[in-house]
This record gives structure tokens, sequence and C-alpha cells, in this order.
């Protein structure tokens, strides 16, 4: 089973920042999180480097609103394709749809809780 984490104080922190903006952007950012979790693995292994652009992408995104644990497993994808292991990035990619949709319940949760 894959560990989710979330980042409440960066959660809150967005929310701070963004004010009434807030909910239309995170949930923004959790199709988002879907969007280029799918290209990561549409790209792998066809071309590395589009899906080591997307993993970065969905790291820094994952990041400011509070998904750690995907934040976390991007990065590793992300570096582990930089280096030209694509072997391993293909293994770490394995649980990626799981963190994806993971961390959009765990954020829609904590967002209908506010």
């Amino acid at each position: 089973m894959t560990t989710i984490t979330i980042d409440e104080s960066a959660l809150e922190g967005m929310e701070s920042l963004l004010g009434d903006q807030f909910a239309d952007t995170l949930t923004f950012c959790c199709s988002e999180f879907q969007r280029l979790g799918s290209e990561v693995l549409a790209n792998l292994g066809s071309d590395n480097e589009a899906a080591a652009r997307h993993a970065h992408s969905l790291k820094s995104n994952a990041a400011q609103f509070g998904a750690a644990s995907l934040s976390s497993l991007a990065q590793e994808i992300e570096l582990t394709l930089n280096q030209g292991d694509v072997a391993t990035a293909q293994e770490k990619s394995q649980t990626l749809d799981e963190q994806v949709s993971g961390s959009v319940e765990k954020l829609q949760v904590w967002l209908a809780g506010r």
C-alpha cells in the first residue's frame, strides 16, 4: 500500500496567499496532478526528456499544494530520468497513479473540511 502524505502547512500557506481563489486553484491543481502524472507515464520509455519535464512540473506543483509524497515520488522519477536510469524511473512510476489519486482524494477531503 502506498503512503500518501499531505503537508497541511503548505496548504494553509497557499490558502492564505490565494484567499478566495484558493478552492478553485486547488481544484485546478488536482486536475493538473492527474494530467501531469498521465504525461509522465505516457512518455516514459519513449520520450524520457518529456517524461522528466512533466515529472519536474508535477514535483513543483505538488509541493506547492502540500502533496508531499507525490512531490517526492515525482522528484525521484525526474532525478532517475535525468541520470539516464530509465529502468529505475519505470519501477518508481508503478505507484504514480496511486499517489496521484490518493493525493487528490486527501486534498479534496481537506478542502471540504474547511
